[in-house]
């Protein structure tokens, strides 16, 4: 079982406590750092902290690798996401930068052995973190910012703001032909383990097959790409010989594939794999013969746009640049203290179909909610209607034509107030987009919301250090000017 920290202070060992940051800093590590000091200073907070990350981390044994607590990892994982570094930063980081050793709790003086860590043990340790969790964790940090530092009153109403941006996962922009390719070559990848282990003598022109695809794959974007006289018969040109090369692979994988040895669960798992590739190989052909060849319009519930990252979607906002974006759509909810309360993660949604169950989730966990807003994407009149049983000011403008009566509720001073007040949530997501909120690095859907799971309380984290910070700076000139 993980420890939580280590509670015997080694011989020339710095105290957690006893770290100073300078109040004039604004970097945003040092305010990361100045808030995870006070959380670890709190024992309330501490325990509630602790037990989240016990539960999740102590009791999976096979999950990460040995030699850190969970004051460690999660530490790391907030200073990976409040900085937007990789991981080999964040390795540099943990092993020389003294202010982050000090919080750590493995900074010691000279002439004492000296603790490090290795880049495979952080990153593994950091992929153990659960998205659950991190939720959770992240109602505490809101929870010691409203009471601790914001000084937030028990009856004080929460003043609420939602909208909605795209997180990007980590694809390349997607054709057809582009796809093809990619279940082509990791097709041939799984047959080149099985090629390297056993030996087999038909597949001796492996690196033939990767040329030829590979290469008739750029002659169909080039074709794409350029104009000039009888675009279309050469596009068909290559379409054709394009497909017949990968049509041969399909034809030589169905023929050879069965035969190959299975001796291992490794061998298992990899003809699974191939066959997965395989499955995507006829299909993307099939959709390229449809488009370039027959002149079909395919529907976009039939396209892919990643075999890696299935989950990705094709997201239009309206906007012009980007008018595109390929990930996922996620809503945020921040209160007046600028705290980020919730987000959701959107599978195949538009804004308006998650209005009620953002409102349950808020509801449910806080019960002073003076106001909420929305913008026109969220618009829904039945879901006005419901929101305003629970919500006093529901803002929350509306699509098309108004009524009357509906104009004079949109020219009321306090909707124009806090409608006004809503832009503040676009700053909100703007700080998160630099903060490594724009693009998701990492593979696989349950990694992904992860990340954006950790840059929610990294996000949170820092504003309250920011706060903290201030305050002690404002106690200080007060101290002056007396």
């Amino acid at each position: 079982m993980r420890k939580r920290f280590e509670t015997q202070i080694n011989i020339g060992q710095i105290p957690i406590s006893e770290l100073m940051i300078n109040p004039k800093n604004k970097n945003a590590l040092e305010q990361l750092i100045a808030a995870l000091k006070e959380i670890y200073c709190n024992a309330e907070y501490n325990e509630k902290i602790f037990s989240l990350l016990e539960q999740n981390l102590s009791t999976r044994n096979k999950m990460g690798r040995p030699g850190m607590n969970l004051w460690v990892i999660f530490v790391l994982a907030q200073v990976r996401m409040v900085l937007n570094c990789s991981y080999e930063f964040l390795h540099h980081l943990a092993n020389n930068d003294r202010l982050l050793r000090v919080l750590l709790g493995i900074e010691r003086n000279h002439d004492f052995e000296r603790i490090e860590y290795e880049y495979q043990n952080i990153y593994d340790n950091i992929c153990g973190l659960d998205e659950q969790m991190l939720k959770k964790i992240n109602e505490v940090i809101v929870a010691f910012g409203h009471s601790k530092v914001f000084k937030k009153k028990e009856g004080t109403a929460l003043r609420l703001k939602a909208d909605s941006f795209v997180v990007k996962s980590n694809v390349h922009f997607p054709t057809d032909y582009n796809l093809l390719w990619d279940c082509a070559r990791k097709s041939l990848d799984v047959v080149s383990v099985f090629v390297e282990k056993y030996d087999l003598p038909d597949w001796r022109k492996l690196k033939f097959w990767y040329r030829t695809l590979k290469g008739l794959m750029r002659e169909l974007g080039k074709a794409n790409a350029l104009g000039g006289k009888n675009k279309e018969e050469r596009i068909k040109k290559v379409a054709e010989a394009y497909l017949q090369k990968a049509q041969l692979l399909v034809e030589k994988l169905q023929t050879t594939v069965p035969t190959f040895p299975i001796c291992s669960v490794q061998d298992v798992a990899k003809m699974y794999e191939l066959e997965n590739y395989m499955r995507l190989l006829e299909k993307h052909i099939n959709l390229v013969d449809r488009r370039l060849l027959k002149k079909e319009t395919i529907p976009h519930e039939e396209k892919m746009f990643s075999i890696f990252e299935t989950y990705t979607e094709w997201v239009v906002k309206g906007k012009k640049n980007p008018a595109v974006e390929l990930g996922k759509k996620v809503t945020i909810v921040t209160d007046q203290y600028n705290l980020l309360l919730l987000h959701h993660v959107m599978d195949q949604q538009q804004d308006r179909d998650i209005v009620l169950e953002l409102a349950d989730n808020l509801l449910d966990k806080y019960k002073h909610i003076g106001s909420i807003s929305f913008d026109k994407g969220y618009w829904n009149a039945n879901n006005k209607q419901i929101l305003e049983l629970a919500i006093d000011n529901v803002i929350m403008c509306k699509l098309g034509k108004r009524t009357k009566k509906e104009e004079a509720l949109e020219s009321s001073k306090l909707f124009r107030r806090l409608k006004n007040k809503h832009s503040a949530v676009e700053s909100n997501i703007n700080e998160l987009e630099h903060r490594g909120l724009d693009f998701c690095p990492d593979r696989g859907y349950p990694h992904f919301k992860t990340y954006i799971a950790l840059a929610v309380c990294s996000y949170n984290l820092r504003r309250i250090g920011k706060k903290l910070l201030e305050n002690r700076l404002h106690k200080i000139a007060l101290r002056k000017a007396a």
